[in-house]
């Protein structure tokens, strides 16, 4: 694998890290297909832009899964911190 997956967007409003769309550097995802990296603060973090990427999966059942990192171009957070890109194999 030679590039990393992106965050396309994020609908996770109450989340610390969005600022117009995921600003975390990079996300992890559990293995029940949620982002890690949220987290609800009175204060905003990340990057000056929302340019998140998934550093690492932990979902091993996801189709787009491969040696614990995603391979699949961008993926979507929905509003309660899942990964809408997710898929069963």
């Amino acid at each position: 694998m030679s590039t990393v997956t992106a965050v396309k967007s994020c609908a996770a409003t109450t989340c610390a890290f969005n600022n117009g769309g995921c600003a975390a550097f990079a996300v992890t995802i559990t293995g029940k297909a949620d982002c890690s990296t949220f987290i609800t603060l009175d204060a905003r973090g990340g990057l000056p832009t929302a340019s998140g990427q998934v550093g690492a999966c932990q979902c091993l059942e996801c189709v787009h899964n491969k040696d614990l990192m995603c391979t699949i171009d961008a993926i979507d957070v929905a509003d309660g911190a899942a990964c809408a890109s997710y898929e069963v194999r």
